[in-house]
């Protein structure tokens, strides 16, 4: 069972309760969070309300969302590129246009399926039957690096590393513009839009510090081939923080602008580093870039 507290800022007063949590909260649609008011479990300033309650400001909100009843999730026989693997993780080369995890829309060939027959169900149980073993994810279509934990002492001991923010984790992304500065750092809060609650933004309203490391590594035209380090792991992190710098991720047909021939953003996670739960020996991987990317950066590079 988890639960979820919000507090009312002066910008969401006169806002119908249901509408301001399915806003806040992307996994929650606007008829969950009404199903969960009807059945008692949100609270508002302790008390139990109706959906079409209007929030007034500094009202707290208490919301208990159930566990939810998994789906089985099958194995499948899906080409894995496995770049280090042992008994208690690997690290994977997840290509573009792959999901993660099972969801609404995808429920198969993806990356979990594909795990699943690999490590014939041997995967940490932390994250439940949806997504065994993953211990962080990449969107659909940015391709790259990511570790998977065999076991709940593996993926706890990589989860403590990533949120003491001494996991590495470099990409690399072909950006809108030029920076101002060749590097620097963007440090903003990033949390849920209010107008478009599958998408985040830069906001300082029920946020969580973000902060990106950037180098720029090459220019051509009015565009720039950038590196990435992520200080934390916020979900879109890069693609926001881009966006908010008015540098959006070529192809990035949610904060940015689509481009034809490609399937949304050129972003690729090159490089994973961590301390091994086992070992305790320091590893790090970097992978190739991509064909994809390779062809953005040849026909960028031509026309410039």
């Amino acid at each position: 069972m988890n639960e979820l507290f919000l507090k009312v800022c002066a910008d969401d007063v006169g806002t119908r309760i249901d509408k301001f949590l399915a806003d806040s909260d992307a996994e929650l649609t606007r008829s969950a969070v009404q199903k969960l008011i009807e059945d008692g479990n949100v609270l508002c300033s302790g008390n139990i309300v109706s959906k079409n309650y209007k929030l007034k400001e500094n009202d707290e909100i208490t919301v208990v969302v159930p566990e939810a009843v998994e789906l089985d999730v099958e194995p499948e026989i899906i080409p894995l590129e496995i770049v280090y693997e042992d008994d208690d993780l690997l690290v994977v080369n997840k290509p573009k246009g792959m999901v993660v995890h099972p969801a609404a829309g995808n429920y198969t060939g993806t990356l979990v399926n594909a795990l699943l027959f690999h490590c014939k169900g041997r995967l940490s149980s932390i994250n439940g039957v949806i997504r065994p073993g993953i211990v962080h994810r990449i969107d659909k279509n940015t391709s790259g690096l990511l570790i998977v934990a065999k076991n709940d002492n593996s993926h706890n001991k990589l989860a403590e590393q990533i949120k003491a923010h001494s996991f590495t984790r470099e990409y690399m992304a072909v950006v809108t513009g030029r920076f101002k500065d060749k590097t620097g750092t963007i440090d903003a809060p990033i949390g849920r839009s209010k107008y478009d609650r599958k998408k985040m933004c830069v906001t300082e309203l029920n946020s969580k510090n973000a902060v990106t490391h950037y180098e720029v590594v090459e220019e051509f035209g009015n565009y720039s081939l950038m590196r990435f380090r992520l200080e934390t792991g916020r979900t879109h992190q890069i693609r926001v923080h881009c966006a908010y710098a008015g540098h959006p991720v070529y192809g990035d047909d949610v904060y940015g602008k689509a481009v034809k021939g490609i399937e949304g953003q050129c972003l690729h996670a090159i490089k994973i580093g961590f301390i091994h739960p086992t070992t305790n020996e320091y590893l790090e991987f970097d992978s190739e870039l991509p064909k994809y990317f390779k062809s953005v950066l040849e026909k960028l590079r031509k026309n410039c």
